[in-house]
């Protein structure tokens, strides 16, 4: 019996940990998901948008690291074919979460790696800082994803 007590009051504690309680009084939700996307496949990275779009609809703050192949997104002048069933594409979705307060960055290699410059990003794309990335990955609040 007392065992049963004690868990069910850790369990309580458990859930209650991602909530914090402002000077206001609210309560406010610290959950953060950081979706890291490398893929080269546009599927891959539409489905990847539209979970991050999902996630922020749930509250969540979202944040997204573009490396590699994925980080074409960023750039102006990319335009991606449109994926079924709502006929969008990544960087559509990508600006739809950003429009909805998300930040959008990509890796600190790719520029001086691709050949392109920062002139060359959407509008609101930042160049990630290796410790602040690492300091986002490390956060007990944030879920890391990546695809």
């Amino acid at each position: 019996m007392m065992k049963t007590k004690i868990a069910a009051c850790l369990l309580g504690v458990s859930l209650l940990a991602p909530i914090a309680v402002h000077a206001d009084g609210h309560q406010h939700t610290e959950e953060k998901a950081l979706i890291m996307l490398n893929s080269d496949s546009l599927m891959t990275q539409g489905m990847a948008m539209v979970l991050g779009n999902a996630i922020q609809g749930q509250g969540v703050e979202v944040n997204v690291l573009l490396c590699d192949a994925a980080a074409d997104l960023a750039l102006q002048d990319t335009t991606s074919e449109l994926l079924k069933p709502n006929d969008v594409t990544p960087e559509q979705l990508m600006m739809r979460l950003q429009q909805n307060g998300a930040t959008v960055s990509v890796c600190a290699l790719y520029l001086p790696n691709s050949g392109n410059a920062e002139a060359d990003l959407r509008e609101g794309v930042e160049v990630a800082a290796p410790p602040a990335m690492a300091e986002q990955m490390m956060d007990k609040y944030t879920r890391v994803f990546t695809f």
